[in-house]
């Protein structure tokens, strides 16, 4: 079957990839729909540490159940859509341990560590493959990338009697608006780009700021009575954006950080400390794919405008293009692929 492989940095190839073989607890899915998450973006650039090469890209998927291994639950229906859980956890690690499998010391994300989903089929067990009746393969692809936002909301345990700051409208971050929303949150959004902004309006944030042409600070304050924000979401990963989570949080606030910084941090730890702050880490997901699901479900809010375009498989290569040389066109690609690939000319 055909897929498309990151040969080496900015040069992706067609390649015939053996088919999946399938465990007794294993579920095949043929795939309909994979997006671009910025790993793949990074990983394009070369600039990924996390990725070696050649490696086939796509962690974001959503598919058709074709066929089941014989240990498989009746529950679990061929014809059935479900999107597909990237993860894998080691069960003995620290974090395992601890049932924080998404936090795996030694996890392997499809298309990060382990080859991934921008081919025909996969075969996956059948606990990563998350179904519903009601939202479309493409709603589903979104998942996974929604889920993100939502386990960094329960990290930082918000609620309805919380204001919530999130720095980052790209698709992890409006997950997190949408989530701290759902949840009851007073949400204000911050970001460079006036067009993200807007979506994370529509997606339900009650205040949206242009770092580029507002100011942050005077504008927080404005809106929390100088106090702060009971709980930031740092979802960028740049230095101003780390230390302003933490100037801008109330007294006994608590920060999630889930953007990855490609380098050193200075960090005013006096307001760490003075402030008294709970500072969390948030990396994937932790079985919140259903509760995602369910928010999706229903459709009070419209999600599917976080997709910027549709690209067909043939079409990959473009897309991968057009999305480095202007990353800011795009929040979300979603890459469709045909039910039968064949041999696409690119």
């Amino acid at each position: 079957m055909k897929a498309i492989s990151l040969v080496e940095p900015k040069c992706l190839k067609v390649i015939d990839i053996p088919e999946p073989v399938m465990g007794p607890e294993d579920v095949l899915i043929e795939l309909r729909y994979v997006g671009l998450c910025g790993s793949d973006l990074s990983a394009y650039r070369g600039l990924s540490p996390l990725v070696t090469y050649p490696r086939i890209l796509g962690h974001e998927a959503s598919g058709v159940v074709i066929a089941k291994g014989d240990k498989v639950p009746d529950g679990v229906r061929i014809g059935t859509n479900v999107t597909i859980s990237p993860y894998t956890n080691c069960g003995i690690c620290p974090a395992c341990r601890m049932g924080r499998v998404n936090a795996c010391q030694f996890n392997k994300t499809l298309g990060v560590q382990r080859d991934g989903a921008l081919t025909e089929r996969i075969a996956v067990h059948y606990r990563n493959a998350h179904s519903s009746d009601v939202l479309t393969l493409q709603e589903l692809a979104l998942v996974e990338p929604m889920s993100v936002g939502y386990h960094a909301t329960n990290r930082g345990r918000i609620s309805e009697v919380d204001t919530v700051l999130v720095l980052g409208c790209g698709a992890i971050g409006l997950g997190a608006v949408a989530a701290s929303s759902h949840k009851g949150a007073v949400v204000i959004a911050v970001d460079i780009d006036d067009a993200k902004l807007e979506l994370a309006s529509k997606l339900g944030a009650a205040h949206t700021i242009n770092s580029t042409t507002d100011g942050v600070k005077d504008r927080i304050d404005a809106l929390t009575d100088n106090e702060g924000v009971s709980v930031v979401i740092e979802a960028v990963g740049l230095p101003e954006t780390y230390r302003t989570a933490i100037e801008r949080v109330a007294f006994a606030g608590r920060v999630v950080f889930i953007g990855y910084a490609k380098g050193e941090i200075a960090l005013q730890t006096a307001s760490i400390v003075s402030k008294e702050l709970d500072v969390y880490g948030s990396r994937n997901a932790l079985q919140v794919f259903p509760s995602v699901i369910k928010m999706l479900e229903g459709r009070d809010r419209p999600f599917t405008d976080l997709i910027s375009c549709v690209i067909p498989f043939p079409e990959t290569f473009r897309a991968f293009e057009d999305w480095s040389s202007a990353p800011q066109r795009f929040t979300k690609i979603l890459i469709e692929m045909p039910t039968n690939i064949g041999n696409p000319i690119i």
